[in-house]
Parts: C-alpha cells; sequence; structure tokens
C-alpha cells in the first residue's frame, strides 16, 4: 500500500489532542542511542551514517566502509563513551530535548497561543514520522517543524526536512507544514547565549579566552554552497559583540572530525594544545552550535578537550553549558515558534464556537 490509512474523520469536531489543537510544533534534534550498548550504537550509526545527507560518498564504497569496517569497530568505543555521560534518566540530549519540548509549550500557552509541542529524533526515536503520524492522529492539521540547529547545514536541518518529505510521500491527507530553517543570528538567541556566558563568569571566574567550539563539517561542503560554516562564524562574532570581548579574546573552533578529509578549520582540540602551550592557563569553551548538551559537549569537550587542554600546560578549563533548559533560551525559541506560527489559528476557540462544532458533529452523525 503505497499510502497509509487515515486516521477516522471528526466531520467539524474540535481536535482531539490534549489541547484541543490543530496547530502543533515538532521540535527535532539529530538522535540518540536507545542505550550505552554496542548492538544500540550499532543500530543507530547506521541509520545515521546511512544518510546522503551525512556522508558525501558514492553509495556503493560507503556501504563497504560502512558495513565492512565502521559498524564492526565503532559502535563498542562509541558506547564507552556515551556510558560516561548517559543518565539515569538516559541520553542527555533525549532528557534536554523533552523537557525543552515541555517547556516550550508551557511558554507559548502563557503567550496566548494554543499549540501541541511534540520532541522528534531524525535518527532513533521518537521518529519524525511516528510523531507526525501521533499528531495526525489527535488532529492536527498545521505543523511548524523547528530544527533544533541554530545554523543551517544541508547534513542537519536539510536531513529533518528529507525525513519529513519521505513521510509526506506516503500520507494521504497532508497537514499545513512550515519550517524553521535557521535562528544563528536571532537576537534573543545571540542574548541568551550570551547571558549564560556571563553568568558561568559570575560563578566559576572568567578565563583568558573564550573559545566558541561549533560541530565540523568537510571543508567541500564549504565550497559546495552549504552556508553553515559562514553562520558559525557569525554567531561567534554576534556573541564576541554582546560580550563587549576584542579581538584576540575569542576565537571560533570546529570539533568531532571523522575520516582522513580535510574539515573546517581550525579543529578545536588542536587548537586548545596551541593555546596551553603559547602560556594560555584558563580558557572558557562554549558550544553554540548545539540546542542542548550531548555526547559532542559533555564527552568530547567537557572531558577530552579539558583534558588534552590541562595536558598541554593550561591549568584552568571552564565549559559553559549549552541553553537546555536555560530561561533566556526558552523565552528565544518561544519568541522564534511564535513568529512562525503567525497566522495560524493558535488561539483558544470561543465557548459558543464550540458549542456550534458540537452541534454540527451530532448532525452529520445522525445523517450517516
Amino acid at each position: 500500500m503505497r499510502f497509509r490509512p487515515e486516521p477516522p474523520q471528526r466531520h467539524g469536531l474540535a481536535p482531539a489532542g490534549p489541547l484541543g489543537t490543530e496547530v502543533a510544533v515538532l521540535l527535532c534534534n539529530l538522535g540518540t542511542p536507545d542505550a550505552p550498548t554496542a548492538p544500540a550504537l550499532r543500530r543507530y550509526l547506521a541509520q545515521f551514517l546511512a544518510d546522503p545527507r551525512v556522508v558525501e560518498i558514492p553509495r556503493l564504497a560507503w556501504a563497504l566502509i560502512l558495513h565492512g569496517i565502521i559498524l564492526r569497530v565503532r559502535p563498542a568505543r562509541s558506547a564507552a563513551k556515551y556510558a560516561t555521560v548517559w543518565t539515569p534518566e538516559g541520553s542527555p540530549l533525549k532528557v534536554w530535548t523533552d523537557k525543552q519540548a515541555k517547556l516550550l509549550q508551557g511558554l507559548l500557552g502563557e503567550r496566548g497561543l494554543r499549540v501541541r509541542v511534540a520532541p522528534a529524533m531524525r535518527y532513533g526515536s521518537p521518529a519524525i514520522a511516528a510523531q507526525l503520524d501521533a499528531l495526525k492522529r489527535e488532529g492536527v492539521r498545521r505543523v511548524l517543524v523547528l530544527p533544533a540547529y541554530p545554523q543551517y547545514s544541508g547534513a542537519t536541518t536539510a536531513s529533518v526536512i528529507d525525513d519529513v518529505a519521505r513521510w509526506a510521500l506516503r500520507t494521504r491527507h497532508l497537514p499545513e507544514l512550515r519550517f524553521v530553517n535557521r535562528y544563528h543570528d536571532d537576537p534573543a538567541h545571540i542574548a541568551a547565549l550570551a547571558q549564560s556566558v556571563r553568568e558561568h563568569w559570575q560563578h566559576e571566574g572568567r578565563g583568558e579566552k573564550l573559545v566558541m567550539s561549533f560541530h565540523g563539517m568537510p571543508e567541500r561542503t564549504l565550497h559546495l554552497g552549504d552556508p553553515y560554516h559562514c553562520e558559525c562564524l557569525k554567531t561567534g562574532r554576534l556573541l564576541a559583540e554582546a560580550l563587549g570581548l576584542k579581538d584576540g579574546e575569542w576565537l571560533v573552533s570546529f570539533q568531532s572530525r571523522f575520516g582522513k578529509a580535510r574539515w573546517l578549520q581550525p579543529y578545536t582540540e588542536p587548537s586548545l594544545v596551541k593555546l596551553a602551550k603559547g602560556g594560555v592557563k584558563a580558557v572558557d569553551v562554549i558550544c553554540p552550535g548545539f540546542a542542548a548538551d550531548c555526547l559532542e559537549t559533555l564527552e568530547e569537550i567537557a572531558q577530552e578537550a579539558r583534558a588534552a587542554f590541562l595536558a598541554a600546560g593550561g591549568q584552568r578549563f571552564g565549559y559553559i553549558p549549552c541553553l537546555n533548559d536555560h530561561p533566556a533560551g526558552m523565552r528565544a525559541l518561544a519568541g522564534l515558534a511564535e513568529r512562525h506560527l503567525q497566522g495560524w489559528p493558535t488561539a483558544a476557540p470561543h465557548p459558543d464556537t464550540l458549542a456550534l462544532q458540537r452541534q454540527r458533529a451530532l448532525a452529520a452523525g445522525a445523517r450517516e
């Protein structure tokens, strides 16, 4: 069957979801394995690394490398790393994304917007398609897809849109769809990042350098037209300006290299080692490309990069957490969603309207 079965028609009744709304926000993040184990990592990495948006290598050649080498070796190594950041509630990324969805729904409600907010993961669970199906069953007819990636990249933002499109190809009755592509220079978002840095300085002291570490991408993606590199640099510049930093007091770097190809530079860990060897004793590191703390921030930066800096002669390494559930960060996200929801019916209907809907539904049922 090409199209999935549709939920039963409600014939004029209000949506059946917990808020009785036909508008939803789908808050999408990258994803996470179900457990810090090799089998769970194998399933997760197989889905993640098979995405042609993530690895732009001819499919046949990459399939041989992926299944013949990487999925035989990397899952156990990655599982050990995940185990160092796993919480009693589960993966940090999933815990934070779930909390962000609940807080975002509450903040939008405080602004008078009756909107359902659902979390989703591009890889792993809850899957985007499963969440869209669930929203349709609740009577949702309009969905704002909000990828939790401040900077646009084909490997992240566009991959979310791809997944929504795949779901749409198998859906007969499509909801109206809107997408947020980026918010790397949103003033409220920049202000929230700056506030988080100042709070860190107030409680932990200020380092000599502020390092802004973004997730890396192969350098060739820049030359092929991906705007990610430029948007990372703009976020870094705006954050530095908001903090009143001078040239030489901050730098942008890129982490999470994979493979032997040349990636966006400068690389984070070598940059930190160079700073330490050059006499810098204290640094603070923030990861403005991540909406929530995850393996790449908690293990790669707060553990591995910290150890490399200290081993090279540094004396103090301050990791500044992602915005996570920071009040200013959540308000910025709510403002972003509110702007993109304009024109959709997000206000609570008048009681007379609900009564009329019920009467029409009863009349339709009687005729049937």
